[in-house]
C-alpha cells in the first residue's frame, strides 16, 4: 500500500526510489499484501520484509509501528497519527513490535527489514493491528533543495498493515460515551462527541445521529447524521457536530447521541456546559466568523472622513497661500502705479 504523507509537496522526481515485498511466513492467513498472522500466546516472532533500492544512490529509508485510530470522519488510521490511545487498549503495537528505527539501502541493492513481534504472556480474544510505516529520509542536501522548491512537493510513503490474532471467538461491539465537549473542527465552531470502541475488534457499517439542544428546552440548534464510518479496535473517536458558522454561546446544553450498525444499537443523552472563556476563544479563531466579521464599515469611514478632512484643510491652507500671493501682487502694482 502506497500513501502520500501529511505534507504534501510535487516533484517530478521517482516518487518511491525503493520497492517493498512481505516476506509471508508460514502463519500468513489469507493471500494478502499485509502481515495477517494467526499467533500464540507468549510467542517471539520475526517478520521480514525486503527492500529493493531501485536508483543509483544511497537511499536511508525510515521505519515507524503505529496502532491504528480512529479519526474523526470515521475512518480508520493505520500509519503515524497525533490520535490519542484509548484507555481501553492493553497491548500496544508500539511496543510489542521492535526493530531498527531505519534501512541503508545501496544503490541498486536489496536489503531485509527484520522486525520481531513479542506476544503478551497472557491470550486474547479479538486482534491487535496497526501499521508498518516505511517513509525515505532526506539527506541534508535534499532537506536544503526542498527548502527552494516553490509550490506543492509530494512525498510519498508505504503502509503495510499489521493484523494479529490468536483465536476466532466472536466479540460482541460495545461502545462506551466518554465525554461531549466544545472545540473547533477545521477552526470552524463544533460541539465534540467522544466515544470509544472498547472492545478488540472493528466496528463497521457504523452511523451516527447527534442533536445539541440547549438545556431545558427541545428546540434543535446543531444536529448531523453520518453513515458507514468504522471504528478500529479499542480506539476513540473525537466526532464533531458543525455549528454552522455560528457564534459559540456560553451556557448548559444536552446532546442526544445515536449509534447504531448491523448488530447494536447506542442511545445517550449527556449534558455539557459551554463556558464564556470556551467561547471567546473558539469564536475568536472560527474563520467563518473572522470572515463575516470581515471589513470593519465603521473604522473604514473614520478613515475615509479624515482623508476628506486632511484634503479639505490642505484645500484651505493653498486657498489662504494663494490668496496672499493675490494681496501681495495687487499692493506690488498698485505702488507702481502711484
Amino acid at each position: 500500500m502506497i500513501v502520500t504523507t501529511e505534507k504534501t509537496y510535487a516533484t517530478e522526481a521517482i516518487a518511491t526510489p525503493y520497492t517493498y515485498t512481505v516476506v509471508k511466513p508460514e502463519n500468513q492467513e489469507g493471500d494478502v499484501g499485509y502481515f495477517n498472522l494467526r499467533m500464540t500466546p507468549g510467542k517471539k516472532q520475526k517478520i521480514q520484509i525486503e527492500l529493493k533500492n531501485d536508483v543509483d544512490k544511497e537511499v536511508t529509508v525510515g521505519v515507524e509501528i503505529s496502532q491504528a485510530k480512529t479519526n474523526s470522519n470515521g475512518v480508520i488510521e493505520f500509519g503515524p497519527s497525533p490520535i490519542k490511545d484509548d484507555s481501553s487498549l492493553k497491548f500496544d503495537l508500539k511496543k510489542m513490535v521492535t526493530g531498527p528505527e531505519k534501512v541503508v539501502l545501496p544503490p541498486k541493492q536489496k536489503k531485509v527489514l527484520e522486525l520481531t513481534i513479542d506476544m503478551p504472556e497472557t491470550s486474547y480474544d479479538g486482534i491487535l493491528t496497526g501499521g508498518i510505516h516505511l517513509k525515505v529520509i532526506p539527506t541534508k542536501e535534499e532537506e536544503e533543495e526542498k527548502k527552494k522548491q516553490k509550490g506543492v512537493i509530494n512525498e510519498y510513503a508505504y503502509l503495510i498493515g499489521l493484523v494479529l490474532k490468536e483465536t476466532d471467538t466472536p466479540i460482541e461491539p460495545e461502545l462506551e460515551l466518554n465525554n461531549v465537549y466544545p472545540g473547533l473542527s477545521n477552526y470552524r465552531n463544533a460541539i465534540f462527541i467522544n466515544y470509544s470502541n472498547i472492545q478488540p475488534d472493528f466496528v463497521n457499517d457504523m452511523d451516527i445521529e447527534a442533536q445539541v439542544m440547549k438545556e431545558g428546552s427541545n428546540e434543535i440548534l446543531y444536529e448531523t447524521k453520518k453513515i458507514k464510518m468504522r471504528m478500529a479496535p479499542n480506539s476513540m473517536i473525537d466526532f464533531p457536530i458543525l455549528m454552522n458558522s455560528e457564534k459559540m454561546e456560553p451556557g448548559e446544553y444536552n446532546a442526544h447521541i445515536l449509534v447504531s450498525n448491523q448488530e447494536k444499537k447506542w442511545e445517550w443523552t449527556k449534558k455539557f456546559k459551554i463556558t464564556k472563556e470556551e467561547a471567546d476563544k473558539y469564536n475568536a479563531q472560527d474563520v467563518t466568523l473572522i470572515q463575516e466579521r470581515g471589513i470593519d464599515w465603521g473604522l473604514i469611514g473614520l478613515i475615509v472622513s479624515g482623508i476628506i478632512a486632511v484634503f479639505v484643510i490642505i484645500f484651505f491652507i493653498v486657498q489662504v497661500i494663494n490668496n496672499s500671493k493675490k494681496k501681495k501682487r495687487k499692493q506690488k502694482k498698485s505702488k507702481k502705479n502711484s
